[in-house]
């Protein structure tokens, strides 16, 4: 009876907790995967080329082998124009893989923007940003893998050559759409250490139907556009320590998620020719779960080092919604790396270290 009830409480909690995973893929260190948190960040970096990874695991401790999985890999390069304003050039690719039916998303996609200067000087600069990305997105599932309450055979044994009377004649396991993005991002750099950013991103503006049932008289569903907005920035307090606060709002449908937290910031090292830091942070998560309004999902522990133009993030997840029972706390980890190719070009500071 425990462990039947601990299943109970994890299917009600996953689906509660998920109702905003379900949509879209999401990183608790947004900070370090750029172009999938807004298309307006693409080529904004201090340097010409910037590869990101990203892996996600989540609820490994309940699910085993069937956890969800998460990855991400990106490209992209800043193209100077003129004195002062760049154009921005990058791809990402993700795929997505949840539960025993391996429900899966893969997306490939392009993205540009344009970072134009809008005042400032020499030691301070002020940039608005606008971009847009265009790419495919793959969605399968493995029908067979699913269980259905009619396969049960009031034995308590599940029999899955039991008619499940759901009608998936026409469903299709495998189906490919398109989707398109916008964002909008305003940057201030004070200095080398000190800047402030704010930035705000509409995703799925076609709305593309996602339905898996592809039958004649068949009922479309479409998509949820999503609505992103995020700030954050970087402020010395001494000349080594310092604080890396951020937030991230998105709503999709009728689901909401907010991450805020900060990171305290050791300066390890700083010269012409090394660059040495050191991170540690809390954050928390606050979704909106069935009835309830708002609730906490997780407190998010992490870590960054960044070693010249090498960024090496870890965090974890530590669950605090209703699936702690069955969770025991356990929530996912991640992990991030980003390498910066800067070239022999050398400007004034542009933007905050993204």
């Amino acid at each position: 009876m425990k462990r039947l009830r601990l299943l109970f409480v994890l299917l009600v909690a996953i689906i509660g907790s998920s109702s905003i995973q379900a949509q879209d893929i999401h990183f608790s260190q947004f900070y370090l995967s750029p172009l999938n948190l807004n298309p307006a960040m693409t080529g904004v970096m201090n340097c010409n080329v910037r590869l990101v990874g990203n892996y996600r695991n989540q609820w490994s401790s309940v699910l085993k082998a069937n956890a969800y999985s998460t990855y991400s890999a990106s490209y992209d390069q800043r193209i100077p124009v003129g004195r002062n304003d760049f154009f921005g050039v990058g791809a990402t690719f993700w795929g997505d893989v949840a539960g025993e039916a391996d429900f899966g998303t893969i997306q490939g996609r392009l993205s540009a923007s344009y970072s134009k200067k809008m005042g400032g000087y020499r030691g301070k600069s002020h940039y608005m940003v606008i971009g847009a990305d265009a790419g495919i997105t793959q969605r399968s599932v493995e029908f067979q893998n699913l269980r259905w309450g009619r396969q049960h055979d009031g034995g308590g044994k599940f029999d899955p050559s039991l008619d499940s009377g759901e009608g998936l004649t026409n469903w299709d396991p495998n189906f490919i759409f398109a989707d398109m993005s916008a964002g909008l991002m305003w940057f201030t750099v004070f200095d080398e250490d000190n800047n402030f950013f704010l930035g705000g991103a509409y995703h799925h503006l076609n709305q593309a139907n996602i339905s898996f049932d592809r039958g004649p008289g068949a009922d479309p569903i479409a998509l949820y556009s999503r609505f992103t907005g995020h700030a954050g920035g970087e402020f010395m307090m001494t000349s080594k320590v310092g604080l890396v606060p951020g937030i991230i709002a998105m709503k999709q449908g009728p689901s909401f998620e907010l991450n805020t937290g900060t990171s305290l910031k050791f300066l390890l090292g700083k010269s012409r020719s090394t660059y040495q830091a050191f991170q540690v942070g809390a954050w928390m998560r606050i979704s909106n779960h069935f009835s309830k309004p708002f609730t906490g999902d997780a407190i998010i522990l992490s870590t960054r080092f960044d070693y010249n133009d090498f960024s090496l993030g870890f965090s974890y997840d530590v669950n605090v919604s209703s699936l702690t029972p069955a969770s025991n706390s356990n929530g996912a980890f991640e992990f991030a790396l980003v390498y910066k190719i800067c070239g022999p070009e050398k400007r004034n500071v542009y933007c905050p270290n993204f």
